[in-house]
């Protein structure tokens, strides 16, 4: 009697009623347990249709070696020899290991001494500037200045009101007229858009899995808080706690470049693919406007410095020409990406409340914003009053995103996902897919619109339906990282894959297995 899983004799044999096949009794019981169904015929297979064989206990004879003395000899001959080789090896790896050790606190005294020597160039040059700025005439420093330099490009000073506020120039009609010329076209083309037919499908979604995980940022300041995919090009962008924005082109599976010279973490970020810009927002209260190169590479040409606490979002308008950043101080800013400077700022400076998420409605001429205190807010861009007020949340607003329908709102926090009609200004759908204590900190529709992905212990992608049908789960996606917190979550082009951020420092890509194109070296961040 041999068992069909194993091929050997079952210590406690059973038989099944259908196929009449014999198993060893633990491991058909693991079988059906895990798939259902006879491993050999593969039909349908319970418990009950599982019936003992009893047999006599028979003791197992001895081998032939361990049957006589020369046999057992051999037998501790053997075993001997295998011990020695283990040893051997284990002498081996003692001495790379020993080796690698000195090579490793080599380089680290080098890296000591190099070091050393930054840190002294650096003293030496402090104290050249400062004796040229004591030699400076007096003369200079009493002229009035009319334009401050910031990174090599000049910007006029703001002035300040009687109030002690900046006064800022505002939004003119000409940009309102440009404003409302770009809602008209959009709308216009959005009713004669057709899903596209390159479209992941739901059987494709289903079967969606890792297919590849990349270490872009630093191991000693783990995370990735924000994340964007430029539209055109299948590059990704990853914004961490280490405070560094990571540009990495996809297909290749390469690090285009690192952008370095926030002092916060980066909290969120944003590409403007018509002039080849990039806008990154940052915890240290600074704005900054990246101007990428033929290179690939992206230099900083402006850094804004108007909000007075961490800044929290960055929104690009649909023309590409302005963006509006939100900070925790309360206010957002609307700003004029060619030249820098903040056209209008909104809101008043408050201790208690601030803004957590913003983003534009893709028509833009509206703008919501989520703040600590669990509130949407829906705001008129021409006139920058607030039309709308959505309650219900608990907990800060983390996240928002509008379909591209232009009818669905969907917003994040604490308690879950809620789904907003715009028509009727009410929530029609509240998604609640983690427990209370699991806040959920992404979400994102596809650039079609018929999918929805959220982030938090792990991520979910719902097919979106409308207002009276309920949006079915697709896929779960599970946090790969360890961490135990998915932060963000991106569709790529036709939702053939979906980047995913969490709080350790890899990003990962999922899909169909097989369409992966990255070469199988990984980058890893310095």
């Amino acid at each position: 009697m041999i068992c069909a899983i194993s091929g050997e004799v079952p210590d406690e044999p059973v038989v099944s009623k259908k196929s009449g096949l014999l198993f060893e009794r633990r491991l058909i019981e693991r079988y059906i347990e895990d798939h259902g169904k006879c491993p050999v015929t593969k039909e349908e297979l319970t418990m009950d249709d599982i019936v003992p064989v009893k047999t006599n206990k028979v003791v197992k004879p001895r081998t032939l070696q361990a049957a006589s003395i020369p046999g057992l000899l051999g037998m501790f001959q053997n075993e001997w020899d295998a011990l020695m080789l283990s040893s051997f090896a284990l002498e081996q790896q003692l001495h790379t290991a020993r080796q690698e050790l000195s090579h490793a606190l080599y380089q680290h005294d080098a890296a000591c001494r190099v070091i050393a020597r930054l840190k002294k160039e650096r003293d030496e040059a402090r104290a050249l500037l400062s004796q040229a700025e004591r030699q400076i005439p007096a003369s200079m420093a009493g002229a009035a200045p009319t334009a401050v330099v910031s990174n090599g490009k000049r910007a006029i000073e703001d002035e300040i009101g009687p109030d002690g506020k900046k006064i800022r120039p505002g939004i003119n009609p000409v940009m309102i007229e440009e404003l409302t010329e770009c809602n008209t076209m959009l709308s216009a083309q959005r009713k004669k858009r057709q899903v596209p037919p390159t479209l992941a499908s739901i059987d494709a979604i289903e079967r969606y899995t890792q297919i590849s995980s990349h270490p872009l940022h630093k191991t000693n300041k783990p995370g990735i808080l924000s994340m964007d995919i430029h539209p055109s090009k299948d590059i990704i962008a990853t914004g961490g706690i280490d405070t560094n924005a990571v540009l990495f082109d996809r297909p290749s599976g390469q690090i285009l470049c690192t952008l370095t010279g926030h002092s916060k973490k980066i909290t969120s970020l944003k590409f403007v693919p018509r002039d080849e810009l990039f806008v990154t927002g940052s915890a240290d209260k600074t704005v900054r406007i990246w101007q990428g190169s033929e290179e690939g590479n992206y230099n900083c040409i402006h850094t804004l410095k108007d909000h007075t606490a961490e800044v929290e979002a960055v929104t690009v308008h649909a023309t590409q020409k302005y963006f509006v950043t939100a900070s925790k101080d309360n206010t957002w800013c609307f700003y004029d990406i060619s030249t820098g400077s903040c056209l209008t700022q909104v809101g008043e400076a408050s201790g208690q409340e601030g803004y957590t998420s913003a983003s534009f409605h893709p028509d833009g001429l509206i703008l919501g914003t989520g703040t600590t205190e669990a509130v949407v807010k829906i705001w008129d861009v021409k006139t920058q009053s607030n039309v709308a007020k959505f309650e219900g949340h608990v907990g800060p607003v983390t996240a928002m995103s509008f379909s591209e329908n232009g009818y669905f709102l969907a917003t994040a926090a604490l308690d879950g996902v809620k789904l907003w009609d715009l028509r009727k200004l009410r929530n029609f759908r509240t998604i609640s897919p983690y427990d209370p204590d699991t806040p959920t900190n992404s979400l994102e529709f596809d650039f079609s619109g018929s999918y929805l992905a959220v982030a938090g212990s792990d991520t979910r992608v719902y097919q979106v339906a409308n207002v009276k049908l309920e949006w079915n789960l697709v896929k779960t996606l599970p946090d790969l990282s360890g961490t135990g917190k998915v932060t963000n979550v991106k569709f790529g082009a036709d939702a053939k894959y979906i980047a995913v951020g969490s709080m350790d420092r890899n990003l990962r890509i999922f899909g169909l297995p097989g369409d992966d194109q990255m070469d199988d070296a990984e980058p890893s961040a310095e």
